[in-house]
């Protein structure tokens, strides 16, 4: 089959099969690109879709960018069942399998350091949401109604039922903060490394309540049970809080040194926008 070479992950080789029909970005099933001690997880793509001008314009096509990132995804998600993969950005592309080799060769030190430090490793991720109490809609601890307000019989009244819901909102926030404080350093001593993101916003994600966590931790497989369980236990530890676990994923949070985002050069490689935690 002709096309571009499209670019998953770089990977130390690995002996176990990838699961029968997978198949990755624009249908073509994945396969290994042995380079020295170092492999590329690479499949064919059409110029047309992918070429250097093409791209630019399907990258603003938001239908064709989440089907590329889906599938994209699924063979990370398959080669982190079998390995330990380095995710590369979305929509890097190279000309043909000597271009993705030329690659390999630049960045070989960088991807042998990155690997190393990942090894038998996997990311974890944890967020922590909390909702504001609202009088007449929630209890002290916010988990059960409460009776309406009265309503304000004066100015003076209505603003002293404005300050008490604004102490409590304050108090709720603060039990948020710490909370997830607390959360963050215990899941952090049970993990080899971890990051802090940004707090998403609700008007993207579309998640109730404000993030006051969200963070990626590098955890052992073989440490990953307690981890889960560690989780687990602090969900009902604190009323209004909610927390929310996500993995094993590949470690996207700790490749480190960006050999992932070489820089595109001309038709031979292109590199898509970074994508966060995840494609």
């Amino acid at each position: 089959m002709t096309g571009l070479r499209y670019v998953y992950a770089v990977s130390r080789p690995f002996d176990a099969a990838l699961q029968a029909q997978l198949t990755g970005v624009a249908g073509d099933p994945p396969r290994l690109l042995p380079h020295g001690d170092l492999v590329a997880v690479v499949s064919h793509v059409p110029e047309s879709d992918f070429g250097e001008e093409a791209l630019r314009s399907r990258l603003e096509d938001l239908d064709w960018l989440t089907a590329t990132a889906r599938a994209h995804q699924q063979v990370i998600d398959a080669l982190t069942a079998v390995t330990t993969p380095l995710p590369l950005r979305l929509a890097t592309v190279f000309r043909d399998d000597s271009g993705v080799r030329v690659m390999l060769q630049e960045r070989e030190e960088a991807f042998r350091r990155t690997l190393g430090r990942l090894e038998g490793r996997v990311e974890w991720g944890v967020k922590v949401y909390a909702e504001a109490e609202k009088t007449g809609q929630a209890g002290a601890e916010g988990t059960a109604p409460s009776r309406p307000a009265p309503k304000p019989a004066s100015g003076r009244d209505y603003l002293l039922q404005r300050r008490r819901q604004s102490r409590a909102n304050e108090d709720m926030w603060s039990r948020a903060e710490e909370f997830a404080t607390k959360l963050h350093a215990t899941l952090s001593d049970r993990a080899d490394d971890a990051r802090l993101h940004a707090p998403q916003n609700p008007r993207l994600s579309g998640a109730a309540g404000r993030n006051v966590l969200n963070a990626a931790y590098l955890v052992g497989r073989d440490a990953s049970e307690e981890f889960v369980e560690t989780v687990d236990r602090t969900k009902d530890d604190v009323p209004g809080m909610r927390v929310e676990l996500t993995g094993p994923w590949a470690a996207y949070s700790f490749a480190g040194e960006g050999p992932e985002a070489a820089e595109a050069e001309g038709t031979g490689q292109a590199a898509g926008e970074g994508e966060g935690e995840r494609p």
